[in-house]
């Protein structure tokens, strides 16, 4: 039997996870596997990044699950600093080249997997490309900011470093706590109503406050317009249109991330509204047998809107990559889709979301209620209680439960997963409130809050217009 030949696109989460699941189920007799990654580092967690910047993580190769020696022990040919730079499906090829030397070669292969990530967003304006602006989505960018940071503060005194983070999505705000807890005196940039857009603005006014609390300076509606650079081409102040200026030593690009997808464009496989990869449910590429994708790059169904969004999480691409291995080892797995549950903390403040937020259900053409309350997160006696507040959507006709967010002290982020679970199995808000959920003291009031938003969410539907 001839050796079928794997080659992958992408060397983190996606992609180093369906060649780890399809070397388990295939030995090197059977499949042999070529990795390629452009970068330095494979297998590592991106989301742990600002919290070593910050300094809560010792070490860089703390973040990093598998080394590329490791993956090759287990016989997967990765060959690092390596770009694909071209994919030949009609002739079953990639093209690739060594980032260090410059050279060429090309690749055949059998089955194909495509895991090129995503990349932060970098608006087009003057000096955006100046040294000391950084787009923090892969290990070698926190690497070049970690030296940037670095290289300021061996110049100066710990008072008067300045940061400007422009955006406030979920990088942008763990991103300026980081450089708080570095000393820089931080300012955060953003176009929206509140921080954490992912939250709608009633609730990412209480980041607000936190932020502020944290001796963050937050300016809302602000529209940077230019990156002033100094005589050595140097990033040294933030331009809005307003016509202000935030003096800044390092800019922290938060805006957001894009799917890497040039390449699978210029091939001609499908993409979605976002730009991301189309896929189907087994992660195979639609319309091509021998391709499958994963990751950052990729469209997931929203399974409470029913629509393709791109939502780019490691918890996907880490869940990809085991149904594309399955799929190419010859076994059969799929991914149904997903409710966009994420969280986050800022200082003592954490913060959560699961399903729709007001814009995303008027979007869908949902018509909702929304419900609002504040609880604590264990009994309000015990030593440790702590403020929480829970918003939910319904459905207005149904009750159906649309969406979650909470915002509170320790111990209330992990609570959105029992609307995560809740909003995968189709539950009614009245369902989630005859939920059994465990209760002691230490770690809830006798009614958790989340069932407490729930009854509020009932009242609000029994008493709405059809």
């Amino acid at each position: 039997m001839a050796v079928e030949r794997l080659v992958v696109v992408g060397g983190d989460a996606a992609g180093m996870s369906a060649a780890s699941q399809a070397r388990r189920l295939k030995d090197p007799a059977e499949l042999e596997i070529v990795a390629f990654e452009r970068g330095h580092f494979t297998s590592y967690s991106a989301c742990g990044i600002p919290y070593w910047i910050g300094g809560r993580v010792g070490g860089r190769d703390e973040l990093i699950a598998r080394t590329p020696e490791e993956h090759r022990a287990r016989d997967i040919n990765l060959r690092m600093r390596t770009e694909v730079v071209e994919l030949d499906l009609a002739g079953g090829r990639v093209r690739a080249r060594d980032l260090d030397s410059g050279s060429e070669s090309w690749t055949g292969y059998d089955k194909l997997v495509v895991a090129t990530g995503a990349r932060p967003v970098r608006p087009r304006l003057p000096g955006i490309g100046a040294h000391g602006v950084h787009g923090v989505q892969s290990l070698d960018d926190g690497q070049r900011l970690m030296a940037s940071l670095k290289s300021i503060e061996g110049s100066q005194r710990a008072q008067g470093r300045r940061a400007v983070v422009v955006g406030a999505g979920y990088i942008g705000v763990e991103m300026a706590e980081a450089l708080v807890a570095r000393g820089y005196e931080v300012t955060v940039l953003h176009r929206g109503e509140q921080p954490m857009a992912t939250l709608d603005p009633d609730m990412g006014g209480l980041v607000h406050s936190a932020m502020n609390r944290m001796g963050i300076r937050t300016v809302s509606r602000a529209e940077v317009t230019k990156i002033l650079t100094d005589e050595e081409g140097r990033a040294c102040a933030v331009a809005t249109a307003a016509g202000d200026e935030y003096p800044a030593d390092v800019v922290v690009l938060g805006i957001g991330v894009e799917p890497r997808t040039a390449l699978a464009r210029d091939a001609g496989l499908p993409l979605g509204e976002s730009g991301g990869i189309l896929t189907d449910l087994s992660m195979r590429v639609r319309g091509h047998e021998n391709v499958w994708s994963g990751g950052d790059c990729v469209e997931v169904l929203d399974l409470v809107a029913g629509r393709m969004r791109h939502i780019p999480l490691g918890t996907h691409a880490n869940k990809h990559g085991q149904v594309i291995g399955s799929g190419v080892g010859g076994g059969y797995a799929t991914f149904p889709g997903v409710v966009g549950t994420a969280v986050s903390k800022v200082c003592d403040l954490e913060i959560a979301r699961t399903g729709l937020r007001e814009k995303d259900a008027l979007a869908a053409g949902l018509r909702f209620v929304t419900a609002t309350i504040s609880s604590t997160t264990t009994a309000g006696y015990y030593p440790t209680a702590a403020d929480m507040t829970v918003k939910m959507l319904a459905e207005r006709r149904t009750g159906r439960l649309l969406g979650v967010q909470i915002v509170g002290g320790a111990g209330s982020a992990k609570r959105v997963d029992i609307a995560a679970v809740a909003l995968t199995a189709g539950m009614t808000v009245e369902q989630v409130v005859s939920l059994d959920l465990g209760y002691a003291p230490p770690f809830s009031p006798v009614w958790d809050p989340v069932l407490v938003a729930a009854r509020k969410a009932v009242s609000a539907v029994r008493s709405s217009p059809a």
